[in-house]
């Protein structure tokens, strides 16, 4: 039996005033139908759609799919950027009585294959020619596919493709043979406007017979360790979710956020659904190249990212610091240290002194204003989620008078089980234990959880269930963690903990934050299990080292040129010696290799959430790692 260090007070379960998501979305389109619900940007113009809008959308999609052939409990695949025909999709998909199956818009190929066919999808959506492309890669393998479905017909491509082309279109990359298994999303709805017309009712009467118990979606995991694991979400998770969401986030129908993260995972998934149950807009980002200009016409109230996006924010703003004027410099360190007093009394709950407040005034017209421009001017908080942010980071922010509030969950989960609040909150935390959820920890660190948010199981897999979610119904998060005053907070992936020759446990995402906070590095891996010593493999943040390389008369004409520099060398091992001043020798790093590219979701080492795959990439770079070892 785990011995219990710390838990979550029992909080009142959350009452659950629908019985399946299809009623928690007609409450909100009765309530606010005429309101402005969602934004995007077309031709260069802000598009807006209501409540009323998303609801018509949904119900013609829904019967087009009926239209279709499928029934009650069927999956339909979707796998696009996040954008309205998105949401619109998973309405409609929910309201024919089928499960949502989201797939990444960055997985490749055989990833879709693996996704569509492990889940039995009947339907695919697929937003453009680019990733019907990759269904076509792997045609025949989709026999049980009966439609692939379509948002637009041509797309502009990042870059020139193998053979050249800048633009892909559909008649261009469809053989004539398969014709008949594509459609677009218009000739959809005009199937479910006959359809509906046709069975007036019909879809109501399919809503009033879900059971709750009957899955919502299935969520396929970014599969950092393995193949990929499809999570059973079902109604009675997402409403409880939702009605947790609805004390945990002080937001409302005034409230505006921009959404850029993929909805195909659970945690935008989960902003999706808080929108529904508590009404703010959403704008939709028109890609993350394009984030800050939108941020600057949106000026959104809230924004939920990953750390790896807050990351770069912040180590932008200190490059421009260091590429200021001396005086310039001396003013921001100034701000900075009278926002880190003003922080420190917040943090504490303690009154700001006039004095001070005076000088905050000042710090934020002369820096921090800037910063929060950056940010649209009107943001009351952020939130972090995904994956572990660095404490120095949040406290830099919160300085700047911009509060994030990080959070913790797992797609297990249904995401938010635990979340710091605006008026409770600490830094290196991820909060308290939403409403009715139980947290503990185990005798070996081990973060458990109980609760109505919990998965069903995963797809297709007894045995992985059964060894997820214990006999008393406790989940197995994998995650390594303690509780104090209330607070969780995360130390470490059970499966990252290195144990070294010497049986020293050691958590490396401590130490790989602390470094990807510096200007100069943009991704790290320590690794050492059952090695003598820590090693890590880093890689360089290219504007700014470049930038430094020009300001230091440092020659080079690529990113593996920098790499490869003694001078570049040099200025990373100035911070992993400043690292390891503060570690004792066995949790520092003895050796390290600059990579010459940064990891990416195209070459093989990073999640769509941007979190290292730590088995690919150490498999990857195997040779640079045994070479750290070999004497």
């Amino acid at each position: 039996m785990e011995a219990t260090t710390g838990t979550s007070e029992k909080a009142q379960a959350p009452s659950q005033s629908g019985r399946h998501a299809i009623d928690l979305f007609g409450e909100r389109v009765l309530k606010s139908g005429v309101k402005t619900c969602l934004r995007w940007k077309e031709g260069g113009v802000w598009r807006e759609a209501t409540w009323n809008d998303w609801d018509h959308a949904s119900r013609e999609i829904a019967g087009g799919l009926r239209a279709l052939g499928l029934g009650h409990g069927d999956r339909a695949c979707l796998l696009a950027n996040t954008r309205p025909e998105w949401v619109y999709c998973d309405i409609g998909i929910l309201m024919a009585g089928g499960i949502t199956v989201p797939i990444y818009q960055s997985n490749v190929p055989h990833e879709c294959e693996y996704i569509v066919n492990d889940s039995g999808a009947k339907v695919v959506f697929a937003e453009d020619p680019s990733q019907i492309l990759k269904l076509l890669a792997e045609r025949e393998k989709l026999g049980r596919v009966a439609k692939v479905v379509y948002f637009d017909k041509t797309v502009k491509l990042a870059k020139p493709d193998a053979q050249g082309r800048t633009e892909l279109s559909l008649d261009e990359v469809l053989p004539a043979a398969e014709k008949e298994w594509v459609i677009s999303l218009a000739e959809l709805r005009a199937l479910g406007q006959k359809w509906i017309a046709e069975h007036p009712e019909e879809l109501e009467r399919g809503w009033a017979a879900i059971d709750p118990a009957s899955p919502f979606t299935i969520v396929y995991t970014s599969g950092t360790t393995g193949p990929p694991k499809g999570v059973v979400l079902t109604h009675a998770n997402i409403v409880w979710e939702c009605e947790a969401m609805r004390d945990v986030l002080p937001v409302d129908e005034t409230d505006e956020q921009l959404l850029f993260l993929p909805l195909a995972h659970i945690f935008a998934k989960i902003l999706e659904w808080t929108a529904i149950v508590k009404g703010p807009r959403i704008a939709f980002a028109e890609s993350i190249a394009q984030i800050k200009a939108n941020l600057g016409e949106v000026r959104p109230t809230f924004m939920c990212a990953v750390p790896r996006v807050l990351e770069k924010v912040y180590i932008g703003i200190l490059g421009n610091r260091n590429a200021s004027p001396p005086t310039k410099q001396k003013i921001f360190d100034w701000a900075f240290s009278v926002g880190r007093k003003v922080s420190k009394l917040k943090q504490q709950n303690q009154p700001i002194p006039f004095g001070l407040s005076v000088k905050n005034a000042l710090a934020t017209k002369l820096v921090f204003g800037k910063i929060q421009a950056v940010l649209g001017g009107r943001i009351r908080f952020l939130v972090s989620g995904g994956a572990p942010l660095s404490r120095e980071i949040a406290e830099f922010f919160h300085a700047a008078g911009v509060l994030v509030l990080e959070g913790w969950g797992l797609t297990e989960t249904t995401a938010g089980t635990c979340v710091n609040r605006p008026d409770k909150y600490a830094f290196g935390s991820v909060g308290a234990p939403v409403p009715g959820i139980e947290v503990k920890i185990a005798a070996d660190g081990e973060i458990l959880v109980r609760g109505g948010s919990v998965m069903r199981e995963y797809y297709g897999k007894p045995e992985a269930t059964a060894e997820a979610i214990d006999q008393e119904g406790w989940f197995h998060t994998g995650d390594i963690g303690v509780m104090t005053d209330g607070l969780l907070r995360i130390t470490d992936r059970k499966k990252d903990i290195i144990v070294n020759a010497g049986g020293k446990n050691i958590a490396p995402q401590n130490l790989e934050n602390a470094l990807k906070a510096t200007p100069y590095i943009s991704q790290v891996m320590v690794h050492g299990d059952q090695r003598p010593y820590l090693v890590a493999l880093v890689t360089l943040n290219e504007e700014n080292v470049a930038k430094w390389a020009r300001d230091n008369n440092v020659a080079f004409s690529t990113l593996a040129e920098l790499a490869k520099s003694s001078e570049v060398h040099k200025l990373v091992q100035k911070y992993i010696d400043e690292l390891n001043a503060k570690e004792p020798s066995y949790s520092s790093i003895k050796k390290f290799s600059i990579l010459p590219a940064d990891f990416s979701q195209e070459t093989g080492e990073l999640t769509p959430t941007l979190k290292v795959k730590r088995k690919f990439t150490g498999e990857k770079f195997r040779e640079v790692i045994d070479a750290f070892y070999a004497n």
